[in-house]
């Protein structure tokens, strides 16, 4: 039945697609931050280009191709070093706090479809607050696979092991998740899930924040945009404004040179048709028995397991892939479990793309909830 639904999806997502085979790099793993350039100790997944066209609306306009696996050269998993410790800012969390706490790191958990470029601007983020960072991306091919996501797992696992050598490096050292949509929430989840044994681990976690997510319910229609959304990249219309957004007309701060903001939220037929095949598709895979298993289990490690530190969700009424709601009430259950909750609503701006729409109040948001998540603070 699996089967058969992936050559569904496959049929309806492109009229012709090249698939070349793909060999993998062994994990190698370091304590430290590897070198931004040189050999690395990143692990790399050597994936092949899949190019694949969708009809488009317009008359005579060509198919637009969009990559489902990152070049050779994207690494799954990539460390960025803090700054030197005379350089940090007055960061909580800079490398200058004191000696009663070690280095600060931020796991950056990327939504479906992200590449290290995206995650880059974020990793620079916390940086310029003196807190090295590693990122962590999903390409698409590897949620669609028939192995039904356990490559996926598997990279987790690797990330996992990697921030408990980290952590062992140094006993001092602290931890920040920043996670985008529910790819990345679901990533932590599954990392909070492999470190269960690593109570001293967990105990560090001093807070994470979540980027537009979560929807704690197993929604075929939620994984049928986010995935339409990964695979259309900027194409989607869901990654446009929302018809309902107050500003609406604008996006980042442009006039946007349309007729209305219809023409950008209204999806192509060939976009319709790639979001009722994926809801198909995902009726019949999120409710296959191991599959369901083990998002139930993912799900209630980050519904029920959490862990003590301040959690700050970062959302939009204008999001057309996660809805506002679901992250409301996501929110009132954590606090109802007394866990200290905050939570920012830009309101106008699309999926994952509050920094870009508000930078400034976006990291000033960030410095506040640093501060609340600092140990020194008062």
């Amino acid at each position: 039945m699996a089967a058969c639904s992936v050559r569904l999806l496959a049929a309806a997502a492109h009229r012709q697609s090249v698939v070349y085979r793909h060999a993998r790099q062994p994990v190698a793993r370091s304590l430290s931050f590897p070198r931004s350039h040189g050999g690395g100790s990143s692990f790399r997944g050597r994936a092949s280009l899949s190019s694949i066209s969708l009809p488009s609306s317009a008359a005579g306009q060509a198919h637009a191709p969009f990559n489902l696996l990152p070049p050779d050269s994207d690494p799954f998993i990539q460390w960025d070093p803090p700054p030197p410790q005379d350089t940090s800012s007055g960061s909580p969390f800079g490398a200058g706090r004191g000696e009663e706490e070690g280095p600060a790191l931020v796991v950056l958990l990327g939504w479906l479809g992200a590449r290290q470029k995206h995650l880059r601007r974020y990793a620079d983020l916390y940086r310029d607050r003196g807190v090295g960072s590693v990122r962590f991306v999903v390409p698409v091919r590897e949620l669609v696979g028939l192995d039904l996501g356990r490559r996926v797992e598997r990279r987790v696992a690797d990330l996992s092991d990697e921030i408990a050598a980290w952590c062992d490096a140094d006993r001092r050292s602290t931890l920040l998740f920043h996670t985008f949509s529910n790819t990345g929430w679901l990533a932590y989840g599954a990392v909070l899930e492999n470190l269960q044994s690593r109570a001293d681990i967990i105990e560090r976690i001093r807070g994470c924040i979540v980027d537009s997510a979560p929807v704690l319910e197993i929604r075929p229609e939620v994984w049928a945009a986010g995935f339409s959304a990964a695979m259309l990249k900027k194409s989607s219309s869901l990654t446009g404004p929302s018809a309902d957004s107050p500003d609406g007309s604008t996006l980042n701060g442009a006039l946007n040179k349309v007729n209305s903001v219809s023409d950008l939220t209204k999806p192509s037929w060939g976009e319709t048709f790639l979001l009722s095949t994926l809801h198909k598709f995902f009726e019949i895979v999120l409710h296959v028995p191991d599959v369901n298993q083990r998002l139930r289990k993912v799900l209630a490690v980050l519904s029920e397991k959490q862990p003590s530190c301040p959690q700050f969700y970062l959302y939009s009424t204008a999001d057309r892939v996660i809805p506002a709601e679901c992250v409301e009430s996501f929110i009132s259950t954590q606090r109802s479990l007394g866990l200290s909750v905050s939570a920012h609503n830009f309101v106008s701006s699309p999926h994952v793309d509050h920094y870009r729409s508000f930078p400034h109040l976006y990291s000033a948001k960030i410095d506040e909830f640093l501060k609340i998540c600092s140990p020194a603070r008062v």
